[in-house]
């Protein structure tokens, strides 16, 4: 089976290069202002799904909080792992598969983590594990990029540099996808890697979530928690509870 774009990717080293401005105060001040408004007990249970090298999960158990993350990549679980303790650990794992029943609190899928699969069938599956691992009063927590601002603001072609390496970049939607081309040179050697995620509207995602049995208890464009703006916002950030069928 030939590996999927996030696979490759996300385990690359030059990810981490290109998205360095993803810095840690960005994330802390997310998660102060998610905790401000759900406000865990103290005992509360947290699973960080597609949790990267860990920098959400680290800062919730800074927080005092018992913290799972689990990531499909190998390179960045091995990385996050140097921060582990009693109370924080990192697993390797595939979000569209079962992972604990009932154990968690709350969970998060945070900074467009989600929209990489090819099948509306995987995107509700990996839902479902998702709520299947929260307790029967869990909540979900989804923060995504705001696809009709994207979209409206799509600059088609653009080149970064960073770290002496030039990254060009393309992107375009198609097939219901933003699809970005990002290719370089280094050490006399080319790359070329691409991300290709859903273009998920709101209405999409009501709908998975209805047909994953997650309703949406609010909802917010940006890490201050500011009410979502379909034209304005940069995320759009989903606060979801179990429907109890």
């Amino acid at each position: 089976m030939s590996r999927k774009w996030f696979q490759n990717w996300f385990n690359s080293p030059y990810y981490h290069i290109l998205y360095n401005q993803r810095d840690d105060a960005e994330a802390e001040y997310f998660i102060d202002n998610l905790c401000a408004y759900l406000k865990p007990d103290a005992d509360a249970r947290l699973l960080d799904i597609a949790c990267g090298r860990g920098r959400h999960a680290v800062y919730l158990n800074k927080k005092g909080y018992d913290t799972v993350g689990i990531d499909l990549s190998v390179a960045n679980v091995t990385y996050a792992r140097q921060f582990e303790n009693k109370h924080l650990h990192f697993f390797v794992h595939d979000m569209r598969r079962l992972f604990y029943i009932n154990y968690f609190d709350f969970a998060f899928n945070l900074f467009t983590s989600f929209g990489y699969f090819d099948t509306k069938k995987d995107h509700i599956n990996a839902l479902k594990a998702f709520r299947k691992a929260l307790k029967p009063d869990g909540v979900l927590v989804l923060d995504y990029f705001n696809t009709q601002k994207i979209v409206k603001n799509l600059s088609p072609q653009e080149t970064k540099t960073i770290e002496g390496i030039d990254f060009y970049i393309t992107k375009k939607v198609t097939g219901g996808k933003i699809i970005k081309t990002i290719s370089f040179e280094h050490r006399n050697k080319d790359f070329a890697f691409k991300e290709e995620v859903a273009a998920f509207s709101m209405a999409d995602f009501t709908e998975l979530f209805e047909l994953s049995g997650f309703y949406v208890q609010d909802y917010f464009g940006d890490y201050a928690l500011n009410a979502y703006e379909p034209d304005q916002s940069d995320r759009l950030i989903f606060i979801c509870k179990k429907t109890h069928a």
